[in-house]
C-alpha cells in the first residue's frame, strides 16, 4: 500500500507538473457601494507542497477584515464533526451497508474498498453516506492528498490571528446534509464514488488540475455535473440549497463595510448555481472567470 500511494504521489505530481508555471485557482471579486468580498473555491485535500496561492489571494487575506469558511477550521470543530459523523453513521447492530447493495454492488464495493486500503468489513457498519465519504477521503489520500494541508488549513495559519474567522456552517447541519438525504440518494451517490475508484483512478488529479489551470468549465463538468447525475435530491442538498443560502448572507454582508475573503469548496463557485453567478444576479459586479 504504501509503494502505492507513492508511485500515485508521483504520477500526480507529473500530471500537475505539466501545467504552466503560473497557472492558477480563479478568483473572483464581489463588489458593493460599501464593500468587498473575495471569492476563492477551495479542494479540501490537497498534495503536498503544490504551489497554488494566487497573489491576490495572499493580497486580500493580508487586508481581510474577515474571512470565512464552511465551517469553523479549528480541533474543537474537527472532534465535533468526527463525534457527529460515529452518532449518525454508523448502522444499528442488526442492520449491515451489505443489506442495501444487490451482489453486484456489493462486490464492486468490496473491489473499490481493497484499491484504497478501507477494511471492508468496517464499510459494512457504515451508512451509505458515511462509507461514501470515507472511500471518497480514502481514494484522494492514496493519490498524494494530505488532510493536514488542504486550503482552508492553510489559510487558517496564513492569516493573522486579529482578523476574525466566520463559518456559513456547524459541524451538525453539514453532517445533515450528508446524513438527512434519503437512502436512495445516499446509494446513488455511493454509486458514483465506485465508479471512480474502480474505474476512473485518475478524476482526482484531473480536478486538482483543472482547478490550478483556473477551468471552471472542466470543474463544472468533473466536480458538480456528477454530483447532479447521481442524484438529482442530492445536488440541491449539497450544492444548490447552500449556495443560495450562502449568497443570501453575504448579500446582507455586502450592506456593511469591509473587504471579505470567502473560501468555500471549488464546486460552490462554478456554473449558473454557482455563488458568483447568485451574487451577479442580485446585481453585485462580479469580477472573474
Amino acid at each position: 500500500m504504501r509503494f502505492a500511494r507513492l508511485v500515485a504521489l508521483a504520477l500526480a505530481a507529473l500530471t500537475l507538473g505539466a501545467l504552466p508555471a503560473t497557472a492558477k485557482p480563479a478568483i473572483w471579486t464581489v463588489r458593493s457601494a460599501q464593500a468587498t468580498i473575495t471569492l476563492f473555491g477551495s479542494i479540501h485535500l490537497l498534495p503536498a507542497g503544490l504551489d497554488w496561492r494566487p497573489a491576490a489571494l495572499d493580497d486580500a487575506i493580508a487586508h481581510a477584515d474577515e474571512i470565512w469558511f464552511e465551517l469553523p477550521i479549528d480541533p474543537a470543530t474537527d472532534a465535533a464533526a468526527s463525534a457527529i459523523a460515529i452518532r449518525r453513521g454508523v448502522l444499528v447492530p442488526d442492520r449491515h451497508l451489505a443489506m442495501l447493495l444487490s451482489p453486484g454492488e456489493a462486490a464492486r464495493l468490496a473491489q473499490a474498498a481493497t484499491t484504497v486500503g478501507v477494511p471492508p468489513a468496517a464499510l459494512d457498519q457504515m451508512q451509505p453516506w458515511l462509507a461514501d465519504l470515507t472511500l471518497s477521503v480514502a481514494a484522494d489520500v492514496l493519490e498524494g492528498a494530505e488532510g493536514s494541508d488542504g486550503v482552508e488549513q492553510q489559510l487558517q495559519r496564513l492569516a493573522p490571528a486579529s482578523v476574525p474567522r466566520r463559518a456559513f456552517e456547524t459541524p451538525d447541519q453539514q453532517i445533515g446534509f450528508l446524513a438527512g438525504g434519503s437512502v436512495k440518494d445516499q446509494l446513488a451517490s455511493l454509486d458514483w464514488t465506485l465508479h471512480e475508484i474502480n474505474d476512473d483512478p485518475g478524476s482526482y488529479k484531473r480536478i486538482v488540475g483543472e482547478w490550478m489551470a483556473a477551468d471552471v468549465a472542466g470543474l463544472q463538468r468533473d466536480a458538480v455535473d456528477p454530483v447532479r447525475r447521481a442524484s438529482q435530491g442530492l445536488y440541491e442538498r449539497l450544492i444548490d440549497q447552500r449556495n443560495r443560502h450562502w449568497a443570501q448572507v453575504l448579500a446582507e454582508r455586502l450592506k456593511k463595510p469591509g473587504h471579505i475573503v470567502v473560501v468555500v469548496g471549488a464546486g460552490h463557485l462554478v456554473g449558473e448555481a454557482g455563488l458568483p453567478a447568485l451574487l451577479r444576479a442580485r446585481g453585485f459586479a462580479v469580477e472573474g472567470p
